[in-house]
């Protein structure tokens, strides 16, 4: 298939704002969402590039859909499009966040949130399948890439095997299973100018406002927040609920949150468009608010959710801006190409993992967790089934290949609220 011609970057920018505005779903929503645009309906990467893409972002730790979508904007127009498109993708998230973090703090946990959720709950598990599907049809093309995403599924649903080693292995067998053939020349036009001076510049913005925070109020909130979220940021592989794992540690020994308030800001981070690791976000906002001063809360719960924001996502632009060039330059030699199509297969079974945990625990409200030796299962009480979810959830599934994923997400939201006023739910 012949591309179309690069779009000016004046172009692209508003294809940028409408991923990020409709970036519903967690990743595999938001990937999917990303080929759609980018791939399928405008032409502007191949197939082949944009899978070697979603592989080395699968790499890198943090965000994979804001990386794959700075890994976009960057191949097009370079530096700018690159910090044009991972903005653009995070910032109505952000906004939302924020927004959502100052009503929790005044609010509290409120009866209006819960049908809402439960049918927004609902349409995400119904695109997480339906984009689950798509990215298969690319990744699972052969035998050997299909025993990877079955490996990769069992071992991460039915086992405390980390996410990191799953990909690792992965990627150790593509390499490894590379046919010896004779290697291409690396695509020229790859842009690796000032690629030194880029990482560095990147590096010391990421981490500028966390020295900053030292050095102006040493061993305050927002300083622990910084080295918190921009420690996880450099090792959060596995994506947000992985990351979760450690933060909730963090929150809990300095007592920023609650148990009950993490859960209560995953569920909101579930509502905004954007990674789902912008609970991040209100864990920075609410915690900085809790611990405040009553006359210093709002303006310290402001800069806690951004020094969340900020040390979480800058970094993605430090992995992409200086190792994009390399990844250019070396991706499709047989070995690194084969290891990343593993790579990807595997990301199909991660993001399999990840939908089957996320219904079980949208449709029974108790549950408990057998452990063998290296088996670790997680089996859902029957008698807990929540039949409002379930009804909703077959719902979502109907609609989600007949109407526009926006338009399905309010038909889902309604569907909620209608239940909760019969009393349904």
């Amino acid at each position: 298939m012949k591309l179309k011609a690069a779009p000016s970057l004046a172009e692209a920018l508003p294809v940028w704002l409408k991923i990020g505005l409709l970036g519903f779903g967690g990743p595999a929503g938001q990937i999917a969402l990303l080929h759609k645009e980018v791939v399928e309906s405008r032409d502007w990467v191949d197939e082949d590039e944009f899978a070697r893409a979603l592989s080395f972002c699968m790499l890198l730790p943090g965000p994979e859909a804001q990386q794959l979508a700075t890994w976009l904007g960057w191949r097009l127009h370079g530096i700018r499009g690159g910090v044009a498109a991972g903005l653009l993708f995070v910032l109505p998230g952000l906004l939302v966040m924020l927004g959502l973090s100052a009503l929790y703090v005044v609010h509290g946990r409120s009866d209006w949130a819960a049908p809402v959720l439960l049918g927004l709950k609902a349409a995400v598990v119904a695109l997480v399948l339906q984009a689950l599907l798509k990215i298969g049809k690319r990744a699972v093309k052969d035998r050997m890439s299909a025993f990877v995403c079955g490996a990769a599924f069992l071992l991460l649903a039915f086992t405390a095997v980390p996410f990191p080693l799953v990909v690792l292995g992965a990627g150790v067998l593509g390499w490894l299973s590379a046919k010896d053939v004779s290697e291409p020349v690396a695509d020229p036009t790859s842009p690796t100018r000032g690629q030194g001076r880029t990482a560095l510049a990147c590096l010391v913005l990421w981490l500028a406002p966390i020295g900053l925070a030292w050095l102006l109020a040493p061993g305050s909130t927002l300083a622990w927040m910084g080295l918190a979220f921009g420690g996880l940021a450099a090792i959060s592989f596995g994506g947000a609920y992985a990351a979760l794992a450690y933060l909730g540690q963090a929150a809990s020994a300095f007592g920023w949150l609650t148990a009950t308030q993490m859960l209560d800001g995953l569920g909101l981070a579930e509502t905004t468009p954007g990674p789902l690791i912008l609970v991040f976000v209100f864990v920075g906002f609410v915690g900085a608010f809790q611990t405040a001063a009553p006359e210093w809360a709002w303006v310290l719960a402001i800069l806690g959710g951004l020094m969340a924001a900020w040390t979480t996502f800058a970094p993605s632009f430090l992995w992409i801006f200086a190792g994009g060039p390399l990844f250019e330059r070396w991706g499709r030699r047989p070995s690194p190409a084969r290891a990343l199509a593993l790579i990807s297969a595997a990301a199909v079974g991660v993001i399999g993992q990840l939908a089957l945990w996320f219904a079980l625990h949208l449709l029974f409200r108790s549950g408990q967790t057998l452990e063998a030796g290296p088996v670790r299962v997680l089996l859902p009480d029957p008698a807990s089934l929540d039949y409002a979810a379930l009804g909703l959830t077959v719902l979502a599934l109907a609609l989600a290949s007949r109407l526009p994923m926006l338009a399905m997400i309010g038909v889902m939201i309604a569907a909620g609220v209608l239940l909760k006023m019969v009393g349904l739910s």
